[in-house]
């Protein structure tokens, strides 16, 4: 009996819980596309970045190799992780698309 006494108590703050909508994004949230186009901005920053990177490097602007390097990389890992995130939603679309109902 003290059991249901306890769990009868609770029930009114789990009711009070406020939780998001699922329809759309929260109040002031953005959205999973406004959010994957500023990923993508960002990545083709970094490319830019690296391009301006090599053409310094040749022409003789920067001396230095090593931040160079540095920048390219992170273009490079941004690059990658960008093709695994789309492999990644190529293959849970097919897998939605492969259920039957």
């Amino acid at each position: 009996m003290d059991d249901m006494r306890i769990r009868g108590s609770m029930e009114p703050l789990g009711a009070s819980l406020k939780l998001p909508k699922l329809s759309g994004p929260a109040e002031g949230g953005t959205s999973f596309a406004d959010t994957l186009a500023a990923s993508l901005k960002e990545v083709n920053g970094l490319q830019h970045d690296a391009d301006r990177a090599i053409e310094d490097l040749i022409t003789g602007k920067s001396k230095s190799i090593h931040d160079t390097m540095i920048t390219l990389s992170k273009a490079e890992l941004a690059f990658k992780m960008t093709m695994q995130i789309k492999n990644k939603v190529i293959e849970g679309y097919k897998e939605v698309m492969n259920t039957s109902l």
